[in-house]
Formats: C-alpha cells, sequence, structure tokens
C-alpha cells in the first residue's frame, strides 16, 4: 500500500495557533538576546575644542556597567597617560555617568580618550574619541582596531555560547522526553549516550566560558586564558558567579542522569516506578530551571526594563526550547537507533511540542517588546535584520512540524478491523495484503535464521568430524560468525523499518526538522552578541545630540594644518581661527609659521569652505595680508551647521604649492 505525505490542517484554530507562534518569534528568538549597554554621551564631547583643560572627563551609557580601574584611559599627544587612574562614580537615579580625573596643567593639543568596560549583560564594549584643548594637533596614538570581544578569543567564546545552548536542550529536553513520553527509553542506551552527551557538552562550554571570560572581556589574548589573577577577578563578576552556579547545578544534574538511567531504568514495579518518575519530574524541573536561570540572571533579563518579570519569562522561554528541540533530537535518535520507539511515546511528545511553541509564542511576544520595541528598530538595525531570518527559519521549522505532528497521528491511529460477524473467523478467512506481506516477510525471516543455523550446526559437524577445534572455540571462527549475525539484524531492522511507511515519513520530516534547528540555533548565538535594535536606536538618537558642535561657545574653532610643499622653505604650519565659529558671519584669521614658530612669508594663500553633506560649497575665501605670516579675512558666511571641510593651499614659490585640509564641526 502507497502511504502519500498528509495534507496540512485548515481548521481555523491551527491556523491561530500557527500565527502565535510566528508573532511569538517576531523581534525575538528561540534564545535569550542580549542587551548591550551604549555610550550615549561625553564630556568633553567628540572632536570638541575647549578652551581650557577640563578636570574630568566623564562618560553617560545607557544602563549599568562594570568599571575597572583601567576602564578609562585618556591619553595626551604623545601617548602619555594624563588621567589620575580613579575611576569616578558620577551615576545619580536612572543616568549611569563614570569619568576619570585628569592631571594639572595639561598642554594644548588633541587628546584621545579610550574606554573599555561590561555591560551589565555580561558583553563586553569599547570605544574611543578625541578632543582637544586650545587647538587640534597632530597626535601619535594608534586606536585600537580589535573590536570588543571579538578576534580569536571571541570566536572560541561564541562558538562555547553555543555549545552551551545546544547542550542545554539536549540535557533537559531529553530528559523530558524520557520521563513524559518514553519512560522505556530510559533502558535504550542510545538515548543514554544522547543524554549524557548533552550533560558533558554544557558542562565542557561553561568551563571553557569561565576560562575564557577574562581574555574576552579584556586584552583579547588567548594567552590570559591561564591568568589566574584574571580568573580570580572573573570569578567576583555577575557572569562569574552565574557560570559558578551553572557548574555546582550540573553536578546535581549528574546525580539526576545517573537515576534516570539507573534506578527508574531497572524498576518495574508499577507504583514504585510512578513514585520515582514523580520525584524525578520534580527535581529535574528545579535543576533544569536553576540552570536556565544562570542565563537570565547574568544577562540580557537582569537589565533594562521590568527586570522582575523579564527574569522568569527568560526562564520560561529557556526551557520550552530544551523540551521542543531537546525532545527532538532524542526522538531522532530513537527513530534512526531503537526502531521499536513506542507510537504512543511519539503522540505524547507531539503534544509536548505543541504545548512548547504555545509557551515560547507568548513569552516570545513580550521578549520581542523588551528587545525591539518598534518596527523601524526590526528593519532598520543589525539585530532586527538578523532577526527577520530568524522569523523565515522558524517559520519553516513551524511548517516541518507541523507535518511531523500529522505523521504522528497517522501512526497513532489504530488499522481499521475488517467487518465480519467474527473477526478471528475473518482474520482467518480472508486476509489484507499487508498482512499476508508481513508473514511472507516473518516466515521468510525465520527461513533465514533456520538456514544460517542449519549452516553452522553442518560447519560445526564437519569440524567434528575431522578432529578439527570447534570453532565457537575459535576467536577469528567466532568473531567471524558475530559479524554475520549482526549483518541479518541490520538487514531485519531495515526490512521492518521499510516496511512501515508512516514511521519512514515521520523520520525524515524530524530529520529535516532538526536541521533546521541546528542553523535556527546558530543564528540565536549570532543574536546574543548583537547589540538590541531598541538600544542601538536609543543610542543613536542620544549620540546625535551628545556629538554637538566642536566649536567652543562663544571661542573661535581653531586649527593647526602642517604643510609641506616640496621646494626650499616649503615646511611649515598654517594656524586658522574661526570667530566666534558659528552660522552667520565670522573673522578669519590665518598664521603661516615656520617649524621654528617663527613666521614665514608666502606668495598665496586661498582658502575654501565645503559642507559636503549638503552639497555645498566649495565656498572660496580670499584673505588679506595682514603683515608677515598673517592674513585675514571678515565677514565670512557660514549659511548652516554641520561638519565644514576647510581647505587651505599654500603657494611657497612659483611652482611649489600644497593643498592642506581638516574638518571641523561648527554649529
Amino acid at each position: 500500500m502507497t502511504t502519500t505525505a498528509p495534507r496540512l490542517g485548515t481548521a481555523l484554530a491551527r491556523l491561530l495557533i500557527l500565527a502565535a507562534a510566528l508573532l511569538g518569534t517576531l523581534l525575538a528568538g528561540a534564545a535569550p538576546a542580549s542587551a548591550h549597554a551604549a555610550l550615549t554621551g561625553s564630556d568633553p564631547q567628540d572632536g570638541a575644542v575647549v578652551a581650557t583643560a577640563p578636570k574630568e572627563v566623564n562618560l553617560t551609557f545607557s544602563e549599568q556597567v562594570a568599571m575597572s580601574a583601567d576602564s578609562i584611559r585618556v591619553l595626551d599627544p604623545a601617548g602619555r597617560r594624563a588621567d589620575t587612574g580613579e575611576i569616578l562614580d558620577l551615576c545619580s537615579g536612572s543616568v549611569v555617568r563614570y569619568g576619570v580625573a585628569l592631571r594639572a596643567g595639561l598642554p594644548d593639543g588633541t587628546y584621545t580618550v579610550a574606554w573599555q568596560t561590561v555591560s551589565a549583560d555580561s558583553h563586553p564594549i569599547a570605544g574611543a574619541f578625541t578632543f582637544s584643548i586650545g587647538a587640534p594637533s597632530t597626535t601619535s596614538v594608534a586606536l585600537p582596531d580589535r573590536t570588543a570581544g571579538g578576534g580569536l578569543v571571541g570566536a572560541l567564546y561564541g562558538i562555547a555560547r553555543y555549545v552551551s545552548y545546544a547542550g542545554f536542550a539536549v540535557l533537559v529536553g531529553g530528559g523530558a522526553f524520557v520521563l513524559a513520553c518514553w519512560p522505556r527509553g530510559a533502558s535504550v542506551r542510545p538515548v543514554q549516550q544522547t543524554v549524557v552527551r548533552g550533560w558533558l557538552a554544557l558542562t565542557g562550554a561553561t568551563l571553557l566560558m569561565l576560562l575564557l571570560r577574562n581574555p574576552y572581556t579584556g586584552s583579547g589574548e588567548l594567552s590570559d586564558v591561564f591568568d589566574l589573577a584574571g580568573l580570580k577577578a572573573v570569578l567576583e563578576t555577575k557572569t562569574g558567579a552565574a557560570l559558578t552556579s551553572r557548574l555546582l547545578l550540573l553536578g546535581a544534574a549528574a546525580l539526576f542522569v545517573a537515576v534516570l538511567f539507573g534506578a527508574y531504568a531497572r524498576r518495574t514495579d508499577p507504583k514504585e516506578k510512578k513514585d520515582l518518575t514523580f520525584g524525578l519530574g520534580l527535581g529535574g524541573t528545579v535543576v533544569a530551571a536553576g540552570i536556565a536561570g544562570t542565563w537570565a540572571l547574568a544577562e540580557h533579563a537582569s537589565t533594562g526594563i521590568q527586570p522582575g518579570i523579564a527574569m522568569p519569562v527568560d526562564i520560561l522561554h529557556l526551557l520550552a526550547v530544551a523540551a521542543w528541540l531537546g525532545g527532538l533530537t532524542v526522538l531522532l535518535v530513537s527513530l534512526y537507533k531503537a526502531p521499536s520507539v513506542d507510537r504512543s511515546a511519539i503522540e505524547r511528545f507531539s503534544r509536548v511540542a505543541f504545548g512548547s511553541v504555545v509557551v515560547l509564542a507568548a513569552t516570545g511576544l513580550y521578549q520581542s517588546w523588551r528587545q525591539v520595541g518598534s518596527w523601524s528598530a526590526l528593519t532598520g538595525t543589525r539585530y532586527g535584520q538578523l532577526l527577520l531570518v530568524k522569523i523565515g527559519l522558524m517559520a519553516v521549522l513551524i511548517g516541518i512540524a507541523w507535518i511531523s505532528r500529522r505523521w504522528t497521528r497517522r501512526l497513532a491511529d489504530p488499522k481499521p478491523a475488517e467487518e465480519s460477524g467474527d473477526a478471528e473467523t475473518a482474520g482467518d478467512a480472508e486476509q489484507s495484503e499487508e498482512t499476508q506481506h508481513a508473514e511472507h516477510s516473518e516466515h521468510a525471516e525465520v527461513a533465514e535464521h533456520a538456514a544460517q543455523h542449519a549452516e553452522e550446526a553442518e560447519e560445526a559437524g564437519k569440524a567434528s568430524d575431522a578432529g578439527e577445534e570447534n570453532p565457537a572455540a575459535d576467536p577469528e571462527r567466532a568473531a567471524q560468525l558475530a559479524r554475520q549475525r549482526a549483518a541479518v539484524a541490520t538487514a531485519r531492522r531495515k526490512r521492518e523499518r521499510d516496511a512501515d511507511p508512516e514511521r519512514a515519513g515521520l523520520r525524515r520530516s524530524v530529520l529535516t526538522e532538526a536541521a533546521v534547528a541546528v542553523v535556527l540555533l546558530a543564528v540565536t548565538t549570532v543574536l546574543t552578541s548583537t547589540e538590541p535594535g531598541r538600544t542601538e536606536e536609543e543610542a543613536g538618537r542620544s549620540g546625535s545630540t551628545a556629538s554637538g558642535p566642536a566649536a567652543v561657545p562663544d571661542r573661535p574653532v581653531d586649527i593647526r594644518l602642517p604643510f609641506d610643499t616640496g621646494g626650499v622653505d616649503g615646511k611649515g604650519i598654517v594656524r586658522l581661527s574661526l570667530d566666534p565659529g558659528r552660522t552667520g558671519a565670522n573673522a578669519l584669521h590665518l598664521f603661516v609659521e615656520r617649524p621654528n614658530g617663527k613666521p614665514l612669508d608666502v606668495p598665496e594663500i586661498k582658502i575654501a569652505l565645503t559642507l559636503e553633506a549638503k552639497d555645498v560649497g566649495p565656498l572660496p575665501v580670499a584673505p588679506d595680508r595682514i603683515q608677515t605670516g598673517h592674513w585675514s579675512a571678515s565677514g565670512v558666511q557660514i549659511p548652516m551647521p554641520g561638519e565644514w571641510k576647510i581647505q587651505v593651499t599654500v603657494r611657497t614659490s612659483e611652482i611649489d604649492q600644497t593643498t592642506i585640509e581638516k574638518n571641523v564641526k561648527i554649529g
């Protein structure tokens, strides 16, 4: 009989459940997403030119961060530390602000502020900007090109994070599958191996993350894994405490696994087994929730808005993921390596998976509101774009899962009986083609075994007549016979699988479902290290107002531009001042000096102003020579604020000239 794939249901209730699941995954994922802190402001601002040296530099963040003594560094133009190294806690209410005091008597020039810290959701963040005292200058400070949490250490930490999620799902979901769906599976070796491997993967990944944590949030050097002082510092952080707690809970999980595959698997008395099932279910739920809580307490759920609601929702979210994907993994292993899995077990798991999708829909909807918050963030941020990819994967996964559910119902439906007054007589008188085929296969198998045993007996007899050693006593011959028996058993199992088209269809759909789940988990892991759309948009809005004009109110814009025309006496410095450095009319003063600071008289000076963002300019300025090395122009019009490019062309002879430029913000 040919069995075709079941058609997808069209009932209104089923469509509503599918829509709810997709809505739940919209803007949220199957695993926790991060909520990185972001720099929202600074004083002095990026690119600012201040008249006198400030007493301190302070930074404002979107959420709480963990600061160390070296989190904020201020470097002078020569690359030396210009700060005292004392971190100032300037937080007030909901405002998260930290600063560092500067040394007294700092000379004029461009200073670099480099900062690196860890946000409350455990992810490292870093950045750098410059400001100038008096006037901008050249600087020897080279900003690092490595992003926080990147490089080889970041890649290894990301892999460990992925393995930890996968191990958690297999450990928790596998145990739940055995207890709730297939108690007999506790004695099936492939099932045991799968769950134990999930425990090993989660434990190993947690240990690796604990060792990598110091270089991941600090230097980025793999050699710092062996820094015991750094490891000690990690253990004192919230993330270190969470990872340590996870290891302790994994010890309890090991005991759970030992009882599940030991005493529980050997129980035969129904009452004793029922009591043990209740105990294991209760204890396992507590341990699983505790392990899930180590993510919720250390990462995004513990920060931001409504942490008291977000943390238990996050735990439910992770448990639902584990029950679905972990149970799916064990089911897949059982279908391929233990073909005798009960049909009732598959039907029960189908109901568990359906309930997990409902929980994911509810918790995912809440997570989406916390992490994205708007449709513009969904489409306009990297987090939102990754989330759209995940939405597509979830839609595919739910569709395949629905097909698997229909195959499961085919397996669970009883075979229709023949209509007859006496079932036994009808069975003797008339058999269906399927029954005859099954009996034929069974008779063929019996005949095959009989022929095999007869052949073995004949060989043993010949060996006895010839006075040779019995093949059973010959290890090589015994191994050969064992391989033959294994081949026969494998062929028999294959025939059983091929003779059950419903089970074969279920295996294929579950395998496809698991493959999509692997990709989905990978995308989720990337999301956990990506700044959420809500935070990115808020930081962008704050950053646009925090950047501000570079000019100091009521103070001129002063810039220094070294030049070299290549000819005789062709090296020098141009100092340009634009007063008051605002839109409207400005007075321009320009000084040309030799490298030793003495005035340099040049034949010609040209100036042009361009606002590239608005396609304004170049606006030429023709200054008048006042005296040796000094030119000026009055009434220089700046029509609108923005980042203006100032180009100065210096000619030192009839043939030697050069053009130098500098971008400045004019408010």
